[in-house]
């Protein structure tokens, strides 16, 4: 009778073990789904010069499929080209500026683009870009790819990545072809790529970017 008894409480208790045991099995897989979802700053890319930034699947617990990202960056402001030269401020001597000019000649080719691109921004702008993107890859690979497309919008009317006229607003597209590397469950992410931008005034810019982030 008591060893009737004694094997009964014996394999109840086998079986609580099993149970316990196989739950935390399937914790353990949870906690190891990823949920497809991301923190990141972005250097260059759709922010223009830096951003921060939230990428997420459309569906649940995959890091594949179609997304979104959310951002805001900053543009800090830049001195109009030349300014040095032309202030006639004592901290510059003659033969600075004569050098600034030499460099100015030299780089003379490159005007056109550096005025489409930075000469007007003389105050900060804030940027948010918005956008839809692909990821696709091997399941089992932490090498993924992404493709995606969007649009910026700047605090401030300005003409940005225009090669012939000056066009001022406040929306810019852009174009993502990106590697990632992200991890299978959570941990540090990257990502670089090609970013190409459309202007203000319609013109395509080739552009990059590079991240750092957490994917989580």
């Amino acid at each position: 009778m008591l060893f009737n008894v004694a094997m009964k409480r014996t394999i109840v208790t086998l079986v609580i073990v099993r149970l316990l045991i196989i739950d935390i099995q399937l914790l353990t897989a949870q906690n190891k789904t990823a949920e497809g979802k991301m923190y990141y700053l972005e250097l260059g890319g759709p922010g223009v010069v830096m951003s921060a930034n939230f990428d997420s699947r459309f569906a649940a617990n995959t890091r594949y499929g179609f997304g979104y990202r959310l951002g805001i960056g900053i543009i800090p402001p830049f001195g109009k080209y030349g300014d040095h030269a032309d202030s006639g401020s004592s901290d510059y001597s003659s033969g600075v500026i004569n050098v600034f000019d030499e460099f100015k000649n030299m780089m003379s080719t490159f005007e056109d683009a550096f005025d489409s691109y930075y000469k007007t921004i003389t105050k900060s702008n804030y940027t948010f870009p918005v956008g839809i993107n692909y990821v696709f890859g091997r399941p089992d690979n932490v090498s993924i790819f992404e493709i995606g497309a969007g649009f910026t919008y700047l605090s401030r009317k300005v003409s940005l990545f225009n090669w012939d006229v000056k066009k001022p607003g406040n929306l810019i597209g852009h174009l993502s072809f990106v590697w990632r590397i992200t991890p299978l469950n959570k941990g540090v992410s990257f990502r670089v790529g090609f970013t190409p931008v459309i202007g203000t005034a319609g013109d395509l810019y080739p552009m990059g970017g590079l991240s750092f982030g957490y994917a989580f």
